[in-house]
Order: structure tokens, then sequence, then C-alpha cells
């Protein structure tokens, strides 16, 4: 029997390579609820762990039950990782179980943001001090959950990752192409977003900050990745502006070499809202990232932004200063240089081979 569980609320496809080595290299078993939004799910295939589908049952708001969870704390498991959603009722009795017996459960989790009410800040401490130890994506949670009395020894940064193993083999093959002035018909400088194209993305201040530097005679295209709830409302707006000719909406994509292509040959990725794996993916294959300044209101994952080298923050919600930075990082010369510093990022800290080290390190210490 192994001694590692991971019970998690959905098989997310990007979660892929990080999964991979948990099966290859501590040889967990894995356990996933069974529906995230329209977030495409892994072949279940492609681990040899794979136990079970858990089945999510919504409660009031966004609270939910895993149903079948609590069962697997009886089994002969001595280590267990758990999603660290605090709005998942079965994990809460799970951690209150699991300390009448003498397994270790570690949570993962994005831990605190820095924008937590009293009441979810006191939820948040209760839960989280029912853990052994804590996974978290970023040292920005970690700094603020020292701040509220956590024990350091307890909190281990993790960061995230995407597939970075077939992102590389991806990478290595990549060379300039004339794709995007072969679409637009000319060299504009072109910018970039891939994600689902939701409202707290705010890809409307994209639209509108393209059609201010085409007034202001700095013309650029822009290229849209992804599908979702604001696709009609973008389209709208691009109408509106009158720039049909230079923004091209792509759809949906999940194959790797067709993602990177488009990547590779941007010059500058902007995700005005939060910008969560946005910013993995583009780093990865050597284009910078724009996103905006009110970390409370980021995704951890706008520490793989170094200022200046791998992208910069704009004002938040400031349209004039998103072109400002805009323009800033389009007349930089240094483009071979710039695309050492984004692929570092991730080479070094942004992968599931960093991932795999924090989590052996914790589950075995």
């Amino acid at each position: 029997m192994k001694k590692d569980c991971l019970i998690y609320n959905y098989a997310q496809h990007y979660r892929l390579g990080i999964f991979k080595l948990m099966d290859k290299e501590i040889q967990c078993d894995f356990y996933f609820g069974d529906k995230m939004g329209d977030v495409k799910k892994i072949d279940y295939k492609e681990l040899k762990g794979f136990k079970k589908e858990l089945k999510n049952i919504s409660l009031i708001s966004n609270f939910y039950w895993q149903k079948g969870a609590l069962g697997l704390l009886f089994k002969k498991y001595k280590r267990y990782i758990l999603l660290g959603e605090y709005y998942c009722l079965s994990t809460w009795v799970f951690l209150l179980l699991a300390k009448l017996t003498s397994k270790k459960v570690v949570l993962w989790t994005h831990g605190w943001y820095g924008k937590e009410t009293k009441i979810i800040g006191f939820i948040k401490k209760i839960f989280f001090s029912l853990a052994d130890d804590i996974l978290l994506y970023g040292n920005h949670a970690k700094k603020l959950m020292i701040n509220e009395g956590f024990s350091e020894d307890k909190l281990h940064v993790i960061y995230n990752s995407l597939n970075y193993n077939k992102q590389i083999e991806v990478r290595d093959k990549l060379k300039k192409a004339n794709l995007f002035s072969k679409y637009f018909s000319n060299n504009y400088p072109v910018l970039i977003f891939i994600g689902r194209l939701t409202k707290v993305k705010k890809l409307n201040y994209i639209i509108e900050a393209q059609n201010k530097m085409f007034n202001e005679g700095f013309p650029v295209n822009l290229v849209i990745i992804g599908d979702g709830e604001e696709k009609s409302s973008l389209l709208n707006k691009v109408e509106k502006f009158d720039l049909q000719d230079n923004v091209w909406f792509v759809g949906q994509l999940y194959d790797e070499e067709s993602i990177a292509k488009y990547i590779y040959n941007s010059d500058l990725c902007v995700s005005p809202g939060n910008v969560g794996l946005t910013a993995m993916h583009s780093l990865v294959y050597g284009t910078p990232v724009i996103t905006h300044d009110n970390f409370k209101n980021q995704m951890p994952e706008f520490e793989s932004i170094e200022d200046g080298i791998t992208g910069t923050f704009f004002k938040e919600d400031n349209i004039d200063d998103l072109v400002e930075k805009i323009r800033l990082w389009l007349e930089k010369a240094n483009r071979a240089e710039i695309r050492k510093s984004c692929n570092n990022k991730i080479d070094h800290l942004f992968n599931p081979n960093y991932q795999i080290n924090v989590i052996k390190r914790v589950l075995f210490k």
C-alpha cells in the first residue's frame, strides 16, 4: 500500500507536469473532484496512481463537499496532501479527524491575499492551523501569514508550474516566424493575452490602450488566445474602435506547439486584471509580461514578474499608465536578453522540478 495520497478539487490539465512527477517520484495515489467549470481535465491514463474521481457536491454559495474524501482518511496512507480551500467543508472534517490520528496532512493553497476581512481572516487562521504543513504559491502569501502569527517553519513556498517538460521540448525548436506580419499585413509590434476571457481579467483595458496608442501614432496589433464570457463584449469594443484589422481572436487553444508560436513571436504579454498562469505561459517562451501593481488583487504568479527584467507593473485600472508602460517596453532594444531573463525565471523556480523537491522535503521531514 502506498503511503502518500493527494486529494484535489479537480485534475486541471495545466497541472499535469507536477502530477506526473509526483506519480513517478513519490508514487502517491490520486483522487480528484469531478468538475471545475470549463477547465479541461487531465486524461487519467497519464497517471499510474490515479484511483478514483470524487463527486464535488455544491452547497451554499462557493461551499462544497467532496463525497468520498473522508473515507480516505481510514485507508493505510501515512501522509496526505489536500487542496487548501476553506470552503470545501469535507476538508474541514478531514483535518479535524486527522488530529485524532498520527497521520500527516499538508494543505496546498494560495494562503493569504492581504485583502481578507476580519471574519475571513479568522476563518482562515483556524483552517490553516489544523494542517501540519502548508504549501504556498508565493512569498507574498508567506510574509502575510507570518505577520498573522503562523510559524515560518510550517510555511513552504512551492510556486506554480505548467506542463514544463513539454514546454521545454517545444521551446528548443522555436524560431522566429512571420505569422503576424502575414495575418495583419503590417509589421507593428504585437501584444498578446492567453487565458480565459473573464471580467476579472479586465481585457477591455488592452483594447482601450491599443486604441489610445493608435490615436497617438504608436500602432500595435493584439492577439487574444482563449474563450469565455467576455468574448462578445470584447468583439463589440474592437468594432467600436474600428480595430478589426489589428485584433486577432485566435480562440481556445490547447496544442502547446501552436500556443508557443504565438507567444514566442509576440513582443509583450498584457494582463490588465490578475495575471495568474498567463505570466508563466508567456515567460517560458521568452515574452515579458505587464500586469497591475495592486498585489492584494493579484494571483501569486505575479512574483514571476521582476520589474524591468521579465516585465513590469502599471497602476491598477489606469489606462494612461498602462499605455506608458507598454510603450516603454516596446522601445527596449535588447529582445534577446529579455527573452533569456524570462526563460531563466521559469527554469529556476516556476517548474515541476522545483516543486517536487519542495513536496518531498515537506512530506518526509
